[in-house]
């Protein structure tokens, strides 16, 4: 007859337990991909460009430039003052994403700016896997990314880059990504009486849209690229109008200049 040891069942569990925690020690981490998602509502403009393109100097030989800014609810309240002295003399405000978030702090931010005597604009930023073009245009337009012609209010952009919640495209082919933002420009359009202004980057508009050329004609061009010049341009486009050239500027981080005198950006303003 087998003779039974108390606690022997018990012992030899644990040792199978070590062991196998011994062997899990050595498989390779897995990454911690849910912690690098950032949380909806949280991306701004120019959010995936260094993780993307990189950066490779700053601008140089810039002639007939106006100095500007954009900001997010990430910069909270601004010194717009500060910004003012140091030679800025245009703003852009994130207003909207998607269609489930408003910045808290947009009030401070769109009329801060206007009351020290910068000419301001509102940006949308898409995402098209969410809703369609047209409900985040309402959205936006019904949130603070109207236009009116009185000289200091900008018309406003679609902010359209990498996606930070997932897929680059968000899951979109090129054709269909230029059926959406259509769909978000004429209804802004339709709303304001105004194009919209195009933010994006080179590298992203090839890959997402298939490198489409034909929104040129009518919405500005806000290139995004953080180097001693703007690069090749996406197609259609033959200059730009604005250029964010750095993440890493003074007071806030996101600097840019628009390619032209201070008039010309006024020009944009009146339509």
């Amino acid at each position: 007859m087998p003779v039974h040891r108390p606690g022997t069942p018990r012992l030899r569990h644990l040792t199978v337990c070590a062991v196998l925690l011994a062997a899990l020690s050595l498989l390779p981490a897995l990454p911690a991909t849910a912690a690098t998602v950032p949380a909806r509502g949280s991306a701004y403009m120019g959010i995936g460009v260094l993780a993307h393109d990189g950066q490779g100097g700053s601008p140089v030989g810039l002639a007939a430039v106006t100095e500007g800014v954009d900001v997010s609810g990430y910069q909270g309240n601004v010194a717009w003052s500060t910004l003012w002295s140091s030679g800025v003399r245009w703003a852009y405000t994130k207003a909207t994403e998607g269609t489930y978030y408003t910045n808290p702090y947009f009030t401070q931010q769109y009329n801060g700016s206007y009351s020290v005597g910068m000419i301001r604009g509102a940006y949308h930023f898409a995402t098209p896997d969410t809703t369609s073009g047209a409900t985040q245009a309402n959205y936006f337009v019904a949130h603070g990314g109207g236009w009116s012609k009185d000289g200091r209010t900008l018309p406003g952009v679609l902010d359209i880059e990498w996606n930070p919640y997932g897929a680059s495209c968000y899951g979109k082919s090129a054709a269909a990504m230029v059926s959406w933002i259509a769909d978000f420009l004429a209804t802004y359009k339709s709303r304001t009486g105004r194009d919209a202004v195009i933010y994006t980057a080179t590298s992203w508009w090839t890959a997402c849209t298939g490198n489409y050329g034909g929104f040129a004609s009518a919405s500005p061009l806000w290139i995004a690229r953080y180097a001693a010049d703007p690069g090749t341009l996406p197609a259609g486009w033959s200059y730009y109008t604005m250029w964010q050239y750095t993440s890493s500027g003074p007071t806030v981080g996101d600097h840019d200049v628009f390619n032209g005198a201070l008039d010309r950006v006024v020009a944009l303003a009146n339509g």
